[in-house]
């Protein structure tokens, strides 16, 4: 499969939340070991994995087809306040959760007293 094609078939939720950011992918029938979680470039969010064929048993033939194969893979641009240090996933009944915490604000810059001198 072509990587556009399996970056488009793969659809995503993205939710945005006081301290973090939650990306959540439906991923029917895959084991941790299937799927990969990773950043690039310091601040692109890569989710990406394999789904295999089940094998035949002897004698079936498909009749119809329509569950993708093959491999997946989505990846998202983290803004400049994402945590690249702070990612967890989390796949449960085939739901995968990345939660990538945000980084606190930065503190506001205090006035900077010049000292004036007498010539």
């Amino acid at each position: 499969m072509r990587d556009a094609k399996a970056i488009a078939a793969t659809p995503a939720d993205v939710k945005e939340y006081p301290n973090s950011y939650v990306f959540v992918i439906d991923m029917p029938g895959l084991k941790s070991g299937d799927i990969k979680v990773q950043v690039e470039d310091d601040n692109v969010l890569t989710i990406g994995g394999e789904r295999k064929r089940e094998e035949d048993k002897e004698g079936a033939k498909y009749v119809r087809m329509e569950r993708r194969v093959g491999k997946f893979m989505r990846k998202f641009a983290l803004p400049e306040n994402a945590n690249t240090d702070a990612i967890s996933a989390v796949c449960q009944d085939g739901v995968l959760t990345v939660t990538v915490e945000k980084l606190p604000p930065p503190e506001p810059k205090k006035p900077k007293t010049i000292e004036v001198k007498i010539a």
